[in-house]
């Protein structure tokens, strides 16, 4: 009976242990932080689905949707063309394994965190078909700004983590365009090896003739221009800069259709015997102007500094002697 009672006794206290060391493992910091680093909000392999993205933050609301694997900001029954790369990252904040421990899951909490319908920004994304991937709330920041509060929707959970979102989700919509002249110039597609002649049409009031810039291996010959020995680093540049030339908005008060596009022009020739036009309004008081490129509808607001790049003078393309 003794030997039978010490058994028993033994054995519950190896029990008691082995339950403690089962909790010890599970409730481990290091292993709860290793699940909380664990946590997305989309995953990864939904990428390739996404087709609309939809942000609504203090009233306003921008929507950006996928077509044929590029990126557009829809507004007023047009499709911009939408900053890939931005995009890109906006995403990569949701698909992005990081801790994010839950804090609540009392719905009492949701007004305190600013995750109410009413009171939160919400983020929705679907796919093509127009399902459901992602339906977030985010919320107020804590105390120190570095975190926020989120919740999906639908859902009482509420965790948090480091805020990489409300500098996307509060922007205007005009951050989301890509405003450059030529938008394939952002991922690389386009750049100044690919031009071949760039011809400039100064406005007629001016009187000047047109300025002639012709590739020829890695030399460039300028007509129109008094350049006694061209640098070809410096028209490089200069082209560079036109391709990568940005207005800061879109302007839809003047039809593409409108003589004001014929002040001024520049014809960009390349390679691949494809050409593109740039067609500018004369400048205003500030010397912003419009400007439309060929092929597009768009009308690009060009300010005053950036369309005065447009145009070169001799001295900018003179070789320096060394």
């Amino acid at each position: 009976m003794v030997y039978k009672k010490k058994l028993t006794v033994l054995s519950s206290i190896i029990a008691a242990l082995a339950l403690v060391y089962v909790f010890c493992v599970i409730f481990e910091p290091e292993r709860t932080n290793s699940r909380s680093s664990g946590f997305t909000w989309l995953d990864p392999k939904l990428t390739g689905q996404i087709g609309k993205i939809v942000i609504n933050s203090s009233g306003a609301q921008t929507e950006l949707v996928r077509k044929n694997s590029e990126w557009f900001v829809s507004h007023n029954g047009k499709e911009y063309p939408a900053r890939q790369l931005r995009v890109e990252d906006f995403i990569g904040a949701f698909t992005r394994r990081a801790s994010y421990p839950v804090r609540s899951s009392s719905p009492a909490s949701h007004e305190r965190l600013g995750l109410t319908e009413t009171s939160a920004s919400r983020v929705t994304i679907t796919d093509g078909a127009g399902l459901s991937l992602l339906d977030l709330l985010v919320g107020q920041t804590d105390v120190t700004g570095q975190d926020v509060f989120l919740r999906k929707q639908g859902q009482n959970e509420v965790r948090s983590g480091e805020n990489k979102f409300s500098a996307y989700i509060t922007s205007p919509r005009s951050s989301w365009y890509n405003l450059r002249l030529f938008p394939e110039s952002e991922n690389g597609k386009l750049d100044a090896d690919g031009i071949q002649r760039l011809t400039v049409y100064r406005s007629a009031e001016s009187g000047a003739a047109p300025e002639i810039y012709t590739r020829s291996n890695r030399e460039w010959t300028i007509s129109g221009l008094s350049v006694t020995n061209p640098d070809p680093g410096k028209v490089n540049v200069y082209i560079r800069g036109i391709l990568n030339t940005e207005g800061d908005d879109f302007d839809e008060t003047i039809n593409a259709a409108d003589p004001v596009f014929d002040d001024s022009r520049l014809v960009l020739e390349l390679g691949n015997g494809e050409i593109k036009t740039v067609r500018l309004g004369p400048p205003d008081e500030s010397n912003r102007r419009f400007a439309l490129v060929s092929g597009s509808s768009f009308v690009y607001s060009i300010p005053g500094w950036a369309a005065q790049r447009l145009f070169g003078n001799a001295a900018d393309f003179e070789k320096q002697d060394s």
